[in-house]
């Protein structure tokens, strides 16, 4: 009899090693651009359907004039967020006044939230302009914030290429949007 866990051979699975697995099939729709926009029409494009979903199934926290807060669905750290603007644009530089101010006080808002219903100690704010700078969905702009904790850059993702996430995304959307 073994102390360690009992190492189940699997077909396709690679070579039996000490090694236990996290599979995280979701994120292979992330992977295979599924819910991406073919083009920069606003035809397809998630940003510009999910204001038209009730906000727990679109994962919405916070609605405003010009801007919406929705949580991410496939999060870097838990109560990673968005800050949309409703009007299908590209590019920062194309946004009104209105809708910049908007962002950045939802912005600023979300920080607030997010630190008192988890105790963040930093956040990863930014845009990615375009899809070299690495946006997903470059057809719509759409402003990240990420929390940050003190060694939340542990061994899981560091070493094992895996993100423990300890909270459903209906939890989180609960929780934010209640503290709003």
């Amino acid at each position: 009899m073994s102390d360690g866990p009992e190492l189940v051979e699997q077909q396709g699975g690679g070579v039996q090693d000490a090694f236990q697995r996290l599979w995280t099939p979701h994120r292979m729709a992330y992977i295979k651009g599924q819910d991406k926009p073919d083009d920069d029409e606003d035809t397809g494009c998630p940003f510009c359907r999910i204001p038209s979903l009730d906000d727990k199934t679109g994962l919405i926290v916070a609605r405003g004039e010009k801007v919406f807060a929705v949580l991410n669905l496939y999060p870097y750290n838990p109560g990673h967020l968005m800050v949309v603007p409703y009007r299908h644009v590209a590019d920062y530089t194309e946004l009104t006044v209105e809708e910049t101010r908007e962002v950045a006080e939802f912005t600023q808002h979300a920080m607030k939230v997010i630190r008192a219903v988890s105790g963040a100690h930093g956040f990863n704010i930014g845009l990615n302009q375009g899809v070299v700078a690495g946006a997903g969905i470059a057809a719509h702009l759409h402003q990240h914030l990420v929390p940050r904790w003190g060694g939340d850059a542990n061994f899981m993702p560091v070493i094992g290429q895996t993100k423990v996430l300890p909270q459903l995304l209906g939890e989180t959307r609960d929780l934010l949007s209640d503290a709003w």
